[in-house]
């Protein structure tokens, strides 16, 4: 299967026009740190290294397309998706998919190639062969069939025939599972999740998320978990309740109230990675665990930042570390002054 990297990118003042949005060459360029990150990611030596033991002294850029679909400014964070398109002899396509949360920004193939130096002109760069270990470890999209692009966001819950075509065209391109996650419908007057649910599971799809909200209400209002029942009771496959599950007693209420064959949580993790232990354990003993105490979320903390700082590295992971520690440090005394010191932090 095609690896795909995802880069995460928090936008800042500095990165936008004055009417407040991106000043497109910022994309180009997070999409150039993205393309560099995704070779990391799969395990490809840094350049440094690729010089001294093969002479590859880069991947420059030939051309590039982008698409935009929509505009994006400071105080968000985009997360671009990087994979390869396709290996060519000497040249290769990287196509990047930059996303605010479910919305998508815009679209980018960047044609790229690996390069040496001319022995005979050491001024000038030579593309070379792709190395096949190098293919190996990433492997291209064509390789696996693409299929149509889409922009796939929960607006597509209102044409059945669409979700239908998307779901079959995915499932026929890979070889591994599919999941889907969506909403209980577009609005609250029309929550058509157990249709689109029986749409999935006939389409091969192996199992579903239901997040208990419809599209317009975002995250508006408390989360409903009958639709999400009836979503259960028309389908075989495993379905996976989503929604304001914040503590193991709300675990537990979900769990009945929907008959879902397991639980998904997402915003109450932030800064509390350990919920997923206390419902665990309250789930399968029906007892308490006890809550960890101030110094082991300090370590915790610590180790977070660490693997923060070495997956984007020191200058980026500071500034990604910023809404973790607010998290963690969110119900300790002197949370807002903390807060406002780390902000300032730049290294």
């Amino acid at each position: 299967m095609s690896k795909i990297h995802i880069h995460r990118v928090d936008i800042q003042f500095g990165d936008c026009d004055p009417a407040g949005i991106v000043f497109f060459p910022n994309f180009l360029r997070w999409m150039d740190e993205s393309s560099l990150a995704f070779f990391m990611a799969c395990g490809v030596p840094p350049w440094r290294e690729l010089v001294k033991t093969r002479g590859i002294v880069g991947t420059p850029l030939l051309e590039v397309h982008t698409k935009f679909f929509r505009s994006a400014t400071y105080g968000e964070t985009i997360e671009i998706h990087t994979s390869i398109e396709e290996w060519q002899a000497k040249v290769f396509k990287h196509r990047h998919v930059v996303r605010r949360g479910e919305t998508l920004i815009c679209e980018g193939i960047e044609v790229r190639a690996f390069v040496r130096r001319d022995p005979a002109e050491p001024d000038r760069l030579r593309a070379i062969a792709i190395p096949e270990d190098i293919k190996a470890v990433a492997p291209d999209i064509l390789r696996h069939r693409v299929i149509p692009t889409y922009e796939a966001e929960a607006e597509d819950m209102t044409s059945d025939d669409l979700v239908g075509r998307i779901l079959e065209q995915v499932v026929a391109a890979i070889e591994v599972p599919v999941t889907l996650k969506m909403r209980t419908g577009w609005d609250t007057d029309n929550r058509n999740a157990p249709r689109i649910a029986r749409l999935a599971e006939e389409s091969g799809v192996a199992a579903l998320a239901v997040h208990g909200r419809s599209r317009a209400c975002g995250f508006r209002g408390d989360a409903e978990y009958q639709t999400i029942r009836l979503v259960k009771q028309a389908v075989k496959i495993p379905v996976i309740a989503n929604g304001d599950i914040d503590s193991p007693d709300k675990a537990l209420e979900v769990a009945g109230q929907t008959g879902a064959d397991g639980l998904m949580i997402g915003r109450a993790a932030q800064g509390r990675p350990w919920i997923f232990r206390e419902i665990a354990h309250f789930l399968a003993t029906g007892e308490r665990s006890t809550p960890p105490d101030n110094d082991w979320i300090r370590d915790l903390l610590l180790e977070h930042l660490d693997a923060l700082y070495a997956f984007y590295g020191r200058e980026h992971g500071v500034k990604i570390a910023r809404k973790h520690i607010a998290w963690y440090s969110d119900t300790l005394p002197g949370a807002t002054a903390f807060r406002q010191r780390i902000n300032l932090v730049q290294s």
